[in-house]
């Protein structure tokens, strides 16, 4: 599996979009399986989050990569992690689904995320705040129609920067 390539220190604007544009992550368990691969990787000094939106179809994450989880980048480990346990899932409960993740591959039978996430280096404040912006609008927008508020949006880190409150411990504020 391909990841765009990233460094560390770097702060990336981050979307990584399911096989397809398909709705895996409307599940509030699927949001659930992100979240805990990013506070693992929080929690293990890998990475250092800003500000995310987990939609029914893919995520921006704004991050940067602190140090190699093994021999690999931890953007590489976020997607397996959350591959293999979307794969465990959906094997135990929704088996007729992971029909519509088969992919003809020599490595693997299943594939949750598309091939080519899109990592862009973020290099002054105000190309910052226009993609927290950006990440933190994506569910009131018309198509998705998700939260009327982006602070009412749980899978996101609106109600971080409006309110203060990091609901799933791991957000670091972007000026700080």
């Amino acid at each position: 599996m391909q990841y765009s390539s990233m460094q560390i220190g770097v702060p990336y604007f981050y979307t990584a979009t399911i096989l397809n544009w398909q709705k895996l992550l409307k599940p509030d368990k699927y949001k659930d399986i992100i979240i805990s691969s990013l506070q693992y990787l929080v929690a293990q000094q890998k990475i250092k989050v800003f500000a995310f939106v987990i939609m029914p179809n893919h995520i921006h994450l704004i991050w940067t990569m602190l140090a190699k989880n093994g021999k690999e980048m931890p953007n590489a480990s976020f997607m397996k992690y959350t591959g293999h346990r979307f794969l465990e899932d959906l094997s135990l409960n929704h088996p007729k689904v992971l029909s519509y993740f088969e992919v003809e591959s020599t490595n693997r039978k299943y594939h949750f995320w598309q091939r080519n996430s899109l990592p862009i280096a973020l290099y002054s404040p105000t190309v910052w705040q226009q993609k927290i912006d950006y990440i933190h609008n994506n569910p009131t927008a018309e198509k998705w129609n998700l939260a009327d508020l982006p602070e009412n949006y749980r899978y996101s880190s609106a109600k971080f920067y409006e309110h203060g409150i990091d609901e799933f411990g791991i957000l670091s504020h972007w000026q700080e």
